[in-house]
């Protein structure tokens, strides 16, 4: 693709990047955790989008590499800290698979009138189906992706302008049921939302005129999410504010179309939820087995790295995800703790990116790092007691990969043939 990338496809692959399955759930979650109150939270990180959208292109300018935010954090910090925001990556698709499959539960669940256990039940099903496909090597096309992607801003779009004239002015009072600090907890929350800048950075280099073009690009893109997150935000306080409802987007759409309209949400709840985990998955099955190869996790999950999709790092991912879903039907965990775990992780990519970013950019993407490493870190302190999944991640990433790093070390002075003796003198 390199060098023709137009203004407008970019555009559209910054807002396929930004708008996923979370905005079938998050809204909801960020309602029920701070109230009406809880649009400050969209704004918030609407305001931190445009420098951290900034930054993550000027990175991409500077080093247009494949590698992705643990390239960046590689390229600022060295080797060590590069492995570990892969880590944290690795981490957070661990945790947030299971919620992205429960996602797609919850609506089948909705449409069905059942509750928890058949939503964790089609989630661990969604699961599966999925793994299946990637073990399999069937990779979604980065153009059915798109499809997709622009389907749901459409499904959104549709629904702001249905609801919104005869919802908007409802469920505001109280602004701020559970106090003002809850605003940065409904923030917190969504994070996930706005996970994706860093995503498409590495297209920089594919477009005609990257100095021209890019910033077109992501001008466009942030104007439209910009609408459309601040119209899902007063919807969603309008439609589904003072319930405990987990389908906010089949909310919005049954203001118009009622039942039909919910029906058609749940299917295309399924296929967003398959197509995302699909991608996902896969890049957590390559970046797995890459860090395998390079020593900083053990070898035996870079024992089939030379397939499309690995399939030992996917048995990893079946493993934590069919005990989340399990743990889900027992009631030990919900979908909140899910998204804040995951979030936490995000978080802490951002924050390690972000400051890798002002050791490597200068003049206004270096201004535009440190604003964005500030923020994020602020977002991280209202994750509370979640952010110890992170940090549990870090100490697990690091002994790990010594103990990998040592056994590789090892693997290889055994590999080596020995000198031969030194010849005797006559």
């Amino acid at each position: 693709m390199r060098g023709t990338l137009g203004v407008w496809r970019g555009a559209a692959l910054y807002v396929g990047s930004l708008i996923g399955p979370g905005v079938l759930l998050i809204p909801a979650l960020a309602v029920q955790a701070a109230g009406p109150a809880s649009v400050i939270g969209w704004g918030l990180l609407l305001v931190l989008s445009a420098p951290l959208a900034f930054t993550f292109a000027a990175l991409g300018v500077r080093l247009p590499v494949s590698g992705g935010v643990a390239a960046y954090v590689e390229s600022g910090f060295g080797a060590a800290a590069g492995a570990s925001t892969g880590g944290w990556f690795l981490t957070a698709v661990l945790i947030g698979a299971p919620a992205v499959s429960l996602i797609g539960g919850y609506y089948v669940a909705d449409l069905t009138g059942s509750g928890t256990a058949v939503a964790a039940a089609v989630g661990l099903a969604i699961f599966v189906v999925v793994l299946g496909a990637n073990a399999l090597g069937l990779r979604l096309s980065s153009r059915l992706q798109l499809v997709l992607a622009s389907v749901l801003t459409l499904v959104i779009a549709l629904a702001l302008a249905i609801a919104l004239p005869t919802r908007a002015t409802r469920n505001w009072t109280p602004f701020a049921p559970h106090g003002l600090l809850a605003i940065g907890t409904a923030a917190n929350i969504l994070v996930w939302l706005f996970v994706g800048w860093e995503a498409v950075a590495q297209l920089a280099g594919d477009f005609a005129k990257p100095a021209t073009q890019l910033p077109r690009a992501i001008l466009i893109a942030f104007g439209t999410v910009t609408v459309l997150y601040i119209g899902l935000a007063v919807a969603t306080v309008g439609v589904s504010a003072n319930s405990s409802s987990k389908v906010p987007l089949a909310d919005l759409i049954a203001v118009g179309f009622g039942g039909s309209g919910r029906a058609a949400t749940a299917v295309l709840a399924i296929a967003l939820t398959m197509g995302t985990m699909n991608v996902y998955m896969g890049g957590a099955a390559k970046l797995a087995a890459s860090l395998a190869t390079s020593g900083s996790l053990p070898a035996w999950l870079a024992g089939d790295a030379h397939r499309s999709i690995p399939r030992r790092p996917l048995l990893i991912v079946i493993v934590c995800g069919i005990i989340l879903l399990v743990a889900l039907v027992a009631g030990l965990l919900n979908a909140d703790e899910l998204v804040r775990a995951t979030s936490a992780c995000f978080i802490a990519v951002y924050v390690a990116a972000t400051a890798a970013a002002i050791r490597i950019l200068r003049g206004a993407g270096r201004a535009a790092a440190i604003v964005s490493c500030v923020f994020s870190a602020v977002i991280a302190g209202f994750s509370g007691w979640y952010l110890l999944v992170p940090a549990v991640s870090l100490a697990c990433f690091t002994l790990i990969r010594i103990g990998a790093g040592r056994a590789h070390a090892s693997s290889n002075a055994l590999a080596e043939p020995s000198a031969p003796p030194a010849a005797s003198s006559p």
